[in-house]
């Protein structure tokens, strides 16, 4: 049941009273109750909530932790102002994102208040609260990440890099590089400079990556977590177009592989994750993946990660996104708009 219109006297509601009055018209939808700092009589939130009490009286949902953290999250976008995606942003789809370390700074997260308490945020400030753009990581990851995009991340860690500070905002520098390439999935960068960087981390899940060339190689890198990676390999060799091409490929195959084979004495899930991970640490794998990127181009590249989803040769779900930032409100920096 879609909520009705606020009334407000003598004037056509403002687009932030129509959206906290939604808000709280879905929280009487699952039996919740808004903040306690909404519930004054002016509140938009209140009002939306109250006529949703009187339209649902106890025919309500059941509010599960995803739905709560959902109408947590609306509100804490609409408090700011921030633009939210309520298409496809809904409880099923922040449960997606669930997950049992924080990505970058790889402790268990935890429901308690703490560094390692789980929040879902954006990893685009500049962008809202939409599909693609938001990932769950550890609060102490969250706060030391801020409001930096990808150049300013890489310029923090390129400072850390050259000392003497082995740390900033409680992370090192093992984290920060985890922070910069989580960053630069979301951002459009040349494929020469998407082409270098080496693959710190794996995209969380549900995450959109702008750069084809990335998206490849996360894909050839998730191959050796599973069995039988040799032979997908060799398959995905085959759909190169030239032998220099499939030359360079091998090379990249050979230096990748020996450095992530321990992974498969791992048990635990997030352990072999670590591991495909830290591999990418070692300059020759970077090294020969530069080469073999660089001479295959975006177009290639993303062209080779389509033929091997189609041929089942993908490990996880690949979409084609025509418009992928779309309900991003990028033009407005992520703000939703003043009408």
């Amino acid at each position: 049941e879609a909520a009705p219109a606020p009334c407000v006297q003598d004037r056509a509601p403002s687009l932030h009273e129509q959206l906290g009055f939604e808000l709280g018209w879905d929280h009487a939808r699952y039996g919740s109750v808004p903040p306690v700092d909404q519930l004054f009589q002016q509140s938009p939130l209140r009002q939306g909530w109250q006529a949703g009490r009187a339209s649902f009286g106890r025919r309500t949902l059941r509010a599960s932790p995803h739905v709560r953290q959902w109408l947590a999250l609306r509100c804490h976008a609409w408090l700011r102002g921030r633009s939210f995606e309520t298409l496809l942003v809904t409880p099923n789809y922040l449960q997606q994102l669930e997950a049992s370390h924080c990505p970058i700074t790889r402790q268990p997260l935890q429901e308690q208040a703490g560094a390692q308490q789980r929040h879902i945020d954006r990893v685009r400030d500049d962008a809202g609260y939409a599909a693609g753009n938001l990932v769950q990581m550890s609060q102490q990851a969250n706060q030391a990440k801020g409001d930096r995009g990808f150049a300013a991340l890489q310029a923090l860690a390129l400072s850390l890099r050259q000392g003497p500070l082995q740390q900033a905002g409680g992370l090192d520098l093992a984290s920060w590089d985890r922070l910069v390439t989580l960053a630069s999935f979301v951002t459009e960068l040349p494929h020469e400079q998407a082409a270098r960087l080496p693959l710190r981390v794996l995209p969380p899940n549900r995450l959109r990556l702008f750069n084809p060339i990335q998206a490849l190689q996360a894909l050839l890198t998730r191959q050796l977590a599973t069995p039988g990676w040799s032979q997908r390999l060799t398959r995905i060799e085959s759909l190169l177009g030239s032998d220099s091409l499939r030359a360079d490929f091998s090379r990249f195959v050979l230096a990748l592989a020996p450095r992530v084979l321990r992974s498969r004495e791992l048990l635990q899930r997030e352990q072999i994750r670590w591991a495909l991970e830290d591999a990418w640490q070692d300059a020759l794998v970077l090294k020969r993946w530069t080469q073999f990127a660089l001479n295959l181009g975006a177009t290639q590249a993303e062209a080779l990660v389509h033929k091997a989803a189609a041929k089942k040769l993908s490990p996880v779900h690949v979409e084609r996104h025509a418009h992928p930032t779309e309900g991003w409100a990028l033009e407005r920096q992520g703000f939703r708009a003043a009408a």
